[in-house]
């Protein structure tokens, strides 16, 4: 049997959007009960959890970054994995093919001097080595893309993963370590995201991570340093059906500093009272935000000429009780994803640059925006 055969068919439209919705909303009323919910009480334990949870049914390890290479030209990037629990185990089923997870990924380059986006994603069954994320060790991969933790040297996290965008490869090929401690977020072990019991996440992240390697567009290579920032999530059934999408946030500021926010949107138009973020300090000394400690403004919007979908585009973000004003715009206007060979959701993640003040001080600083339900609003039913 030839590679070609064994590779992944085209997934139908009707079982991307499911996948999507499955992955955003957790797995469908009567099957929830096989898998585990994310509860308050979780004690996390390293570097196990930054391996495999399939006892919990979506989970996601989640890298955007800002790099520079020595010419001066600057990128952003975005390297996702996804996966999606079917069943809990695959006890008792002994075939090659059988398959426990489905595997999806994203990969996004901003050529912020360019003034150029490029994005790919794909979908695998974990099954036959196509794709997989181990529970023994942490290694997550999808068709050649691959993210491990450790090697040579215990703290080192390498990323690997290319593309085609508008008939123009791209790869990163990029060595993080952390410049300082993990951070878990919320409080108790989860982070909330909507009222009722396991409507949440357990979800930590490395907040700054020292970043080097080479970017490559088309023909031209690049040797980049820069940092990121590395969410991983897992949980079962995250999302209420009142609400339609989020807009999070992810700043590293000049001063050592990070926020994390996120806005849960109602359908109603309003905010869930569960959105909340973290303040991490400069030693890695963290405070939980909830939603009466800061406040996110937009400011204007962008429209895609692809989906039609109006998002903000510059926002106003305060934390009254520090004293911190941020002015936070994309570096370039369109970063839209529209993964129509993975999980069928389209949404906007795009690298931003932060100027700002606290009392008399400036600040200066870079991030990622996510904005999800903006090109239609999720659906928790499928």
């Amino acid at each position: 049997m030839s590679r070609a055969a064994l590779a992944p068919q085209p997934i139908q439209t009707t079982v991307l959007v499911c996948i999507g919705l499955f992955l955003l909303w957790g797995s469908p009323q009567g099957q929830a009960a096989s898998f585990r919910p994310a509860l308050p009480g979780y004690q996390y334990h390293f570097p196990r959890d930054h391996t495999a949870h399939p006892e919990y049914a979506t989970e996601w390890w989640y890298y955007t970054g800002h790099l520079q290479a020595a010419n001066g030209k600057r990128f952003g990037y975005e390297l996702t994995f996804f996966r999606i629990g079917l069943m809990p185990s695959l006890a008792g089923r002994t075939s090659k093919w059988a398959t426990r997870d489905i595997m999806l990924g994203h990969l996004a380059l901003t050529d912020e001097t360019g003034n150029q986006f490029y994005f790919v994603d794909r979908a695998s069954r974990a099954a036959l080595g196509l794709a997989g994320a181990e529970t023994a060790m942490p290694h997550i991969w999808i068709n050649g893309w691959s993210l491990r933790f450790g090697g040579h040297n215990s703290s080192a996290q390498t990323l690997r993963a290319t593309g085609k965008s508008h008939d123009i490869e791209f790869a990163i090929n990029l060595v993080q370590h952390p410049a300082k401690p993990l951070v878990i977020h919320g409080e108790k072990g989860v982070s909330q995201k909507s009222a009722g019991v396991g409507r949440a996440s357990h979800y930590y992240s490395f907040t700054r991570l020292t970043t080097q390697g080479t970017v490559r567009l088309g023909d031209q290579h690049f040797a980049v340093t820069g940092q990121s920032w590395f969410d991983h999530e897992f949980g079962s059934n995250q999302l209420g059906k009142d609400q339609a999408g989020w807009d999070w946030f992810g700043v590293q500021l000049d001063d050592g500093r990070e926020i994390m926010l996120y806005h849960m949107r109602l359908r109603s138009g309003g905010t869930d009272p569960y959105s909340s973020g973290t303040l991490v300090e400069r030693n890695g000394k963290t405070h939980h935000l909830r939603l009466q400690d800061f406040r996110i403004e937009p400011l204007n919007t962008w429209r895609s000429p692809v989906s039609h979908a109006s998002y903000p585009a510059h926002w106003r973000v305060t934390l009254p009780r520090e004293g911190i004003n941020l002015d936070i715009m994309p570096t370039i206007a369109n970063q839209e994803l529209a993964t129509q060979h993975s999980t069928g959701v389209t949404y906007w993640e795009g690298s931003v640059r932060v100027t700002g003040t606290q009392g008399s001080r400036s600040l200066h600083g870079m991030g990622y925006v996510e904005l999800t339900g903006y090109a239609g609003a999720f659906n928790s039913t499928f």
